[in-house]
């Protein structure tokens, strides 16, 4: 595991401050990766080297590239990957991992390698850290916190381009049903119910 130690720090440099990509969000998907592999009995080796280089290629929601950024992360992986002791084989477990995890790419990945990535990433998107996440991309995004008419969508299609809440409802809310593992769906449940109060409490002050 020498390698993924070198790889840590060679990611560590690379990443930018983003606060919803930064370097601390690798770190928790990393977690969360080890603890599903630990119940899901997977190759810890290539789904912790996919966690650290997941988003070394990250644009900013704003930018038109935003949606390739994971076909450029797993571009950027392979030539990462290729200074360490991988296989060919191993090499493109890991970059098809990284190139399918993305929720905008809107696939299930093929290998258990590349769902428990899925899996591991999506738990960053929900519970306490999702709340802050989503709104410390709302405010760099400077987009207001809810539609004053209608806050909860109750009414209206979710646009979470120009409201931050709707993208509870656009996105986050919906990944519990599409976790890939049975310990990552047990985990999205607990998570989830943290989203559902927040929004009660959200309903109750404004």
């Amino acid at each position: 595991m020498k390698a993924i130690d070198s790889i840590k720090d060679e990611v560590e440099k690379i990443m930018d401050n983003d606060s919803a990509h930064d370097f601390a969000h690798v770190m928790r998907v990393y977690k969360n990766a080890q603890k599903i592999c630990k119940k899901e009995k997977a190759n810890e080796k290539l789904i912790l080297t996919a966690a650290l280089l997941h988003d070394i290629v990250s644009y900013p929601k704003s930018d038109k590239r935003s949606k390739l950024s994971s076909i450029h992360s797993a571009k950027k992986a392979k030539q990462i990957l290729k200074k360490y002791d991988f296989t060919k084989e191993e090499i493109m477990i890991v970059c098809d991992a990284i190139r399918d995890h993305s929720f905008s790419q809107n696939k299930k990945p093929a290998t258990l390698e590349g769902k428990i990535l899925q899996d591991a990433d999506r738990l960053d998107a929900i519970g306490a850290i999702g709340v802050a996440r989503v709104f410390a991309t709302g405010g760099s995004l400077k987009r207001p916190f809810y539609n004053i008419d209608d806050p909860f969508c109750k009414t209206r299609i979710p646009n979470d381009k120009i409201w931050t809440v709707d993208h509870f409802y656009q996105k986050l809310l919906k990944l519990e049903s599409l976790m890939n593992t049975k310990s990552g769906k047990i985990e999205a449940k607990k998570r989830t119910k943290v989203l559902r109060e927040f929004l009660k409490q959200l309903s109750q002050e404004v």
